[in-house]
Protein backbone atom coordinates (compact mmCIF):
# COMPACT_ATOMS: atom_id res chain seq x y z
CA UNK A 1 0.00 0.00 0.00
CA UNK A 2 1.32 3.31 -0.98
CA UNK A 3 0.53 6.07 1.48
CA UNK A 4 0.19 9.89 0.59
CA UNK A 5 3.27 12.03 1.95
CA UNK A 6 1.91 14.50 4.44
CA UNK A 7 5.08 16.34 4.61
CA UNK A 8 4.83 17.82 8.20
CA UNK A 9 7.74 19.11 9.71
CA UNK A 10 9.09 19.41 11.96
CA UNK A 11 8.90 15.95 12.06
CA UNK A 12 8.31 13.61 14.96
CA UNK A 13 9.51 10.34 13.83
CA UNK A 14 13.10 10.72 12.13
CA UNK A 15 14.24 7.24 10.37
CA UNK A 16 18.40 7.06 9.80
CA UNK A 17 20.39 4.72 7.51
CA UNK A 18 23.48 3.83 8.81
CA UNK A 19 26.03 3.04 6.43
CA UNK A 20 27.23 6.57 4.54
CA UNK A 21 24.79 8.39 6.96
CA UNK A 22 26.04 7.67 10.73
CA UNK A 23 28.80 5.96 10.14
CA UNK A 24 31.54 5.80 7.32
CA UNK A 25 31.94 2.02 7.17
CA UNK A 26 34.50 1.96 4.05
CA UNK A 27 37.34 0.25 4.77
CA UNK A 28 35.23 -2.55 6.26
CA UNK A 29 32.93 -2.94 3.53
CA UNK A 30 35.19 -2.46 0.72
CA UNK A 31 38.01 -4.72 2.20
CA UNK A 32 34.86 -7.44 3.45
CA UNK A 33 33.65 -7.48 -0.76
CA UNK A 34 37.39 -8.22 -1.48
CA UNK A 35 38.01 -10.67 0.76
CA UNK A 36 34.36 -12.69 -0.34
CA UNK A 37 35.42 -11.88 -4.24
CA UNK A 38 38.75 -13.12 -3.75
CA UNK A 39 37.39 -16.75 -2.76
CA UNK A 40 36.06 -16.66 -6.21
CA UNK A 41 39.81 -15.75 -7.63
CA UNK A 42 38.39 -11.80 -8.59
CA UNK A 43 40.80 -9.28 -7.35
CA UNK A 44 38.91 -6.07 -6.73
CA UNK A 45 40.86 -2.31 -5.83
CA UNK A 46 38.78 -0.97 -3.12
CA UNK A 47 38.32 2.65 -4.55
CA UNK A 48 36.08 0.31 -7.47
CA UNK A 49 33.99 -1.24 -4.29
CA UNK A 50 32.89 1.97 -3.20
CA UNK A 51 29.80 1.77 -5.43
CA UNK A 52 28.87 -1.30 -3.45
CA UNK A 53 28.12 0.74 0.20
CA UNK A 54 24.22 0.99 0.89
CA UNK A 55 23.23 -1.08 -2.13
CA UNK A 56 21.96 -4.71 -0.21
CA UNK A 57 24.35 -7.12 -0.61
CA UNK A 58 23.24 -9.70 -2.90
CA UNK A 59 22.17 -7.42 -5.34
CA UNK A 60 25.67 -6.30 -6.05
CA UNK A 61 27.42 -10.15 -6.27
CA UNK A 62 24.47 -10.85 -9.00
CA UNK A 63 24.49 -7.13 -10.60
CA UNK A 64 28.01 -7.01 -11.30
CA UNK A 65 29.27 -10.64 -11.38
CA UNK A 66 26.47 -12.31 -12.60
CA UNK A 67 26.89 -14.68 -9.75
CA UNK A 68 23.93 -17.76 -9.61
CA UNK A 69 21.79 -18.27 -6.16
CA UNK A 70 24.66 -20.42 -4.91
CA UNK A 71 27.89 -18.19 -5.74
CA UNK A 72 25.48 -15.24 -3.98
CA UNK A 73 25.20 -17.41 -1.05
CA UNK A 74 28.79 -18.77 -1.20
CA UNK A 75 30.30 -14.92 -1.45
CA UNK A 76 27.71 -13.81 1.46
CA UNK A 77 29.22 -15.99 3.86
CA UNK A 78 32.25 -14.90 2.76
CA UNK A 79 31.88 -11.27 3.17
CA UNK A 80 29.72 -11.46 6.50
CA UNK A 81 33.16 -13.68 8.07
CA UNK A 82 35.82 -10.77 6.78
CA UNK A 83 33.06 -8.61 8.42
CA UNK A 84 32.23 -10.33 11.40
CA UNK A 85 35.65 -10.54 12.86
CA UNK A 86 37.13 -7.07 11.41
CA UNK A 87 35.44 -5.74 8.82
CA UNK A 88 32.58 -4.83 11.63
CA UNK A 89 35.38 -2.30 13.24
CA UNK A 90 36.78 -0.93 10.68
CA UNK A 91 34.22 2.33 10.95
CA UNK A 92 34.16 5.77 11.55
CA UNK A 93 31.39 7.85 12.97
CA UNK A 94 30.77 11.00 11.38
CA UNK A 95 31.54 14.14 12.91
CA UNK A 96 28.86 15.70 14.61
CA UNK A 97 26.47 12.88 14.37
CA UNK A 98 26.66 12.12 18.11
CA UNK A 99 26.07 15.90 19.17
CA UNK A 100 23.00 16.47 16.45
CA UNK A 101 21.52 13.08 17.95
CA UNK A 102 21.43 13.53 21.05
CA UNK A 103 19.70 17.17 21.08
CA UNK A 104 17.18 15.30 18.83
CA UNK A 105 16.82 13.28 21.53
CA UNK A 106 16.54 16.32 24.18
CA UNK A 107 13.51 17.85 21.62
CA UNK A 108 11.68 14.54 22.33
CA UNK A 109 12.39 13.39 18.49
CA UNK A 110 11.87 9.58 17.90
CA UNK A 111 14.87 7.97 16.05
CA UNK A 112 15.34 5.07 14.32
CA UNK A 113 17.50 3.29 12.55
CA UNK A 114 16.50 1.21 9.13
CA UNK A 115 19.21 -0.36 6.79
CA UNK A 116 19.62 -2.80 4.69
CA UNK A 117 22.64 -4.35 6.21
CA UNK A 118 22.26 -7.67 8.15
CA UNK A 119 20.19 -6.53 11.26
CA UNK A 120 22.45 -8.31 13.70
CA UNK A 121 25.67 -6.74 12.30
CA UNK A 122 23.71 -3.31 12.50
CA UNK A 123 23.09 -3.93 16.26
CA UNK A 124 26.71 -4.61 16.30
CA UNK A 125 28.14 -1.26 15.08
CA UNK A 126 25.49 0.68 16.98
CA UNK A 127 26.55 -0.84 19.64
CA UNK A 128 30.39 -0.77 19.63
CA UNK A 129 30.41 2.76 18.45
CA UNK A 130 28.03 3.69 21.54
CA UNK A 131 25.20 4.75 19.12
CA UNK A 132 22.73 2.39 20.27
CA UNK A 133 21.24 4.63 23.32
CA UNK A 134 19.86 7.31 20.66
CA UNK A 135 17.36 5.05 18.97
CA UNK A 136 14.33 3.25 19.94
CA UNK A 137 14.25 0.74 16.98
CA UNK A 138 16.77 -0.95 14.76
CA UNK A 139 15.33 -2.10 11.61
CA UNK A 140 17.61 -4.25 9.19
CA UNK A 141 17.93 -7.13 6.54
CA UNK A 142 17.07 -11.10 7.69
CA UNK A 143 20.24 -13.18 7.37
CA UNK A 144 18.60 -14.82 4.10
CA UNK A 145 18.01 -11.34 2.74
CA UNK A 146 14.06 -11.83 2.71
CA UNK A 147 13.53 -7.93 3.73
CA UNK A 148 15.43 -6.29 0.45
CA UNK A 149 14.13 -8.04 -2.37
CA UNK A 150 11.99 -5.18 -2.76
CA UNK A 151 15.39 -2.11 -2.16
CA UNK A 152 14.41 -0.70 1.13
CA UNK A 153 10.60 -0.63 1.28
CA UNK A 154 10.17 -3.12 3.86
CA UNK A 155 12.58 -2.09 5.95
CA UNK A 156 11.16 1.53 6.19
CA UNK A 157 7.83 0.03 6.57
CA UNK A 158 8.93 -2.52 9.68
CA UNK A 159 9.77 0.73 11.26
CA UNK A 160 6.90 2.57 10.48
CA UNK A 161 4.97 -0.50 12.09
CA UNK A 162 6.84 -0.55 15.18
CA UNK A 163 6.76 3.32 15.98
CA UNK A 164 3.69 4.71 13.73
CA UNK A 165 1.34 2.06 13.55
CA UNK A 166 -1.73 4.29 13.27
CA UNK A 167 0.54 6.74 10.66
CA UNK A 168 -0.41 9.96 12.55
CA UNK A 169 3.31 10.99 13.01
CA UNK A 170 5.73 13.01 10.86
CA UNK A 171 8.07 10.84 9.52
CA UNK A 172 11.20 11.21 7.37
CA UNK A 173 13.70 8.80 6.48
CA UNK A 174 17.62 10.14 6.40
CA UNK A 175 19.91 8.55 3.78
CA UNK A 176 22.81 9.08 1.25
CA UNK A 177 21.42 6.38 -1.30
CA UNK A 178 18.74 5.94 -3.74
CA UNK A 179 17.53 3.22 -2.21
CA UNK A 180 17.06 5.40 1.41
CA UNK A 181 14.90 7.97 -0.54
CA UNK A 182 12.87 4.98 -3.00
CA UNK A 183 12.00 3.15 0.32
CA UNK A 184 10.61 6.89 1.96
CA UNK A 185 8.49 6.89 -1.17
CA UNK A 186 7.24 3.95 -1.29
CA UNK A 187 6.05 3.83 2.00
CA UNK A 188 4.40 7.66 1.55
CA UNK A 189 6.91 9.92 3.73
CA UNK A 190 8.87 12.46 3.20
CA UNK A 191 12.93 11.73 2.78
CA UNK A 192 16.06 13.60 3.42
CA UNK A 193 19.39 12.98 1.28
CA UNK A 194 22.60 13.30 2.44
CA UNK A 195 25.67 14.27 0.74
CA UNK A 196 28.50 12.94 2.93
CA UNK A 197 27.93 9.78 2.68
CA UNK A 198 28.22 7.79 -0.75
CA UNK A 199 25.27 8.63 -3.24
CA UNK A 200 26.05 11.31 -5.69
CA UNK A 201 23.40 14.51 -5.16
CA UNK A 202 22.30 13.62 -8.38
CA UNK A 203 21.27 10.58 -7.58
CA UNK A 204 19.50 11.72 -4.70
CA UNK A 205 17.37 14.29 -6.80
CA UNK A 206 16.41 12.14 -9.45
CA UNK A 207 15.27 9.52 -6.94
CA UNK A 208 12.91 12.38 -5.35
CA UNK A 209 14.48 13.73 -2.18
CA UNK A 210 11.85 16.10 -0.68
CA UNK A 211 15.22 17.85 0.60
CA UNK A 212 19.10 17.26 0.53
CA UNK A 213 21.26 17.99 3.35
CA UNK A 214 24.93 19.51 3.02
CA UNK A 215 26.28 19.11 6.79
CA UNK A 216 25.19 17.59 9.57
CA UNK A 217 24.31 20.59 10.81
CA UNK A 218 21.87 21.24 7.80
CA UNK A 219 20.21 17.93 8.50
CA UNK A 220 19.72 19.00 12.11
CA UNK A 221 17.88 22.29 11.09
CA UNK A 222 15.75 20.41 8.54
CA UNK A 223 14.60 18.14 11.14
CA UNK A 224 13.76 20.66 14.19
Amino acid sequence: MLYVRKSRMPYDLCIFDLDGTLTDPKLGITRSYQYALAGFGIHEDLESLERFIGPPLRDNFKEYYGFSDSDTEKAVALFRQYFAETGLYENIVYPDICAALQKLKDNGKILAVATNKYKYFAEKVLEHFLLDKFFDFVSGDEKDGSLTINGKRDIVRITLGALDPEREKSAVMIGDRKHDILGARENGIDSIGVTWGYGLRAELEEAGATQIAESVEQLYQMLT
